[in-house]
């Protein structure tokens, strides 16, 4: 039986991969049209006006902004807006550009602990109407250089799809020591409470 209980459509403004593998894996029917927005300028925005503004306040604002974006151009649909931040103590740390940088985040992250602030977001003619922010904390071994690049060598480009250079999903996991959180908060969606509002709006079956 589909866990879709009603015709109405849910959109994800989102291209992340990870994002639309959850959805899919939990049952939900959507499409996935991604958001038009300058995330580099929001974030300069956020902390200009702020220089002390909480990772999980960005993550929250980035993920309103995705989700507001979609919905003013699809009129009926509910939208899902998502969006990740790291801090690593008071530093953001984005996706890595190429392999060097990737290179250079991980070797900042070795040893250290740091925090992903994964933000939700529904948005409905134009406006939000529900969000949600979850945070994992998560320690980096002290690895090898050796281990290091074997690892750049195995993940591929696909360190830069995701922030902080990992997928835990996958052989990044062997970066850790430990982790404090929900793993579907650490691949990038607060899954749980996404499919609990779902229920409430009688979208999904209860």
């Amino acid at each position: 039986m589909s866990a879709t209980a009603s015709a109405r459509e849910i959109v994800l403004a989102s291209g992340s991969r990870a994002r639309r593998e959850m959805l899919a894996a939990a049952g939900l029917h959507f499409t996935v049209q991604a958001a038009d927005v300058d995330e580099p300028a929001i974030r300069a925005r956020l902390l200009k006006d702020d220089a002390s503004v909480e990772p999980k306040r960005i993550a929250a604002v980035l993920a309103a902004a995705k989700a507001e974006d979609v919905s003013g151009k699809i009129g009926g649909s509910l939208i899902i807006g998502a969006d990740q931040v790291l801090a690593l103590g008071d530093e953001l740390l984005s996706k890595a550009p190429n392999m060097e940088a990737a290179r250079a985040a991980l070797r900042k992250l070795r040893g250290r602990t740091h925090e992903l602030h994964s933000a939700v977001a529904f948005a409905e003619k134009g406006k939000v109407t529900w969000a949600h922010v979850a945070t994992a904390r998560l320690t980096m071994r002290d690895f090898s250089d050796a281990f290091l690049d074997d690892y750049l060598l195995r993940a591929g480009d696909r360190v830069g799809q995701s922030v902080g250079a990992y997928e835990l999903e996958g052989i990044g996991v062997q970066l850790f020591d430990r982790i404090e959180g929900d793993y579907f908060t650490i691949l990038g969606l607060p899954l749980m409470p996404v499919l609990a509002e779902l229920r409430v709006r009688g979208i999904i079956t209860k």
